[in-house]
């Protein structure tokens, strides 16, 4: 390791989550950096004051009898009124009310996107950490799609766009919000380029976009009833031409 690692490395050093070959390579470069070897020092500095018990807050007392007693009082059902007769005003105000929170749920994954993005950008860095970037490894499309069958209960598009400048690497099983998907992976230039697969839910917006997340890209967008996450260091530029070069390349035989 010559040149000076990604800042994420030197986080996972000092929280003894790389793997041996990552920690004696990182070890091995700390001898010789002192910038790095200084970024790591302000690093542990800031996790022992973050652990410290000067940050530390004692509840109120009587808190956990009150947040009993709530919770008692919101478990308790209310007392049923008498239902108003319905009038074509009320229906059409709730037709309204149940559009407008529709409306709202399609928009929904720019304001509630957050949590799944940093779980894809956790999950790109654990791949490159742990050298497990792919399970199968083959430039070849048609053997990355038939691997994944009967791993997931979906069948992912895998097409191959070289020449666009994103060669395919092979493919894997991860884990993403609570389920099992599948993760094909592609380079740009020296770059890894790890795409997410999952069902696209019945209410997931087929809007794509990209965003920047924590120094990392990533593109979403819908295509066949599944859910595409494209995930990189590469520029945001970058993404958006390879969302537009996988969809041009998956509507080809």
């Amino acid at each position: 390791m010559t040149d000076c690692p990604d800042p994420l490395l030197l986080q996972g050093l000092a929280d003894g989550e790389l793997d041996a070959a990552n920690s004696v390579a990182l070890e091995a470069h700390l001898k010789t950096c002192t910038s790095c070897a200084g970024e790591l020092g302000r690093i542990e500095a800031l996790r022992d004051r973050l652990a410290g018990p000067a940050l530390r807050h004692r509840p109120p007392p009587g808190l956990a009898d009150r947040v009993d007693r709530a919770l008692a009082s919101a478990a308790t059902p209310p007392a049923r009124r008498p239902r108003p007769a319905r009038t074509p005003w009320l229906a059409g105000g709730a037709l309204g009310a149940a559009a407008a929170a529709l409306a709202l749920l399609v928009a929904a994954p720019q304001l509630t996107s957050t949590g799944i993005e940093d779980e894809l950008v956790a999950d790109h860095v654990r791949s490159l950490l742990a050298a497990h970037v792919v399970d199968v490894a083959t430039s070849d499309r048609h053997v990355v799609k038939p691997w994944f069958n009967g791993r997931i209960d979906f069948a992912p598009q895998v097409p191959e766009f070289a020449p666009q400048g994103f060669p395919l690497v092979g493919g894997r099983l991860d884990y993403l919000d609570g389920r099992v998907v599948a993760a094909i992976v592609y380079k740009r230039r020296l770059h890894t380029v790890n795409l997410f697969v999952r069902p696209a839910g019945a209410l997931a917006s087929p809007r794509a976009f990209t965003a920047r997340r924590q120094g990392y890209s990533l593109a979403r967008w819908t295509s066949g009833g599944l859910e595409y996450w494209a995930v990189s260091d590469v520029a945001p530029e970058d993404l958006d031409a390879f969302r537009r070069a996988f969809s041009e390349a998956s509507r080809r035989p």
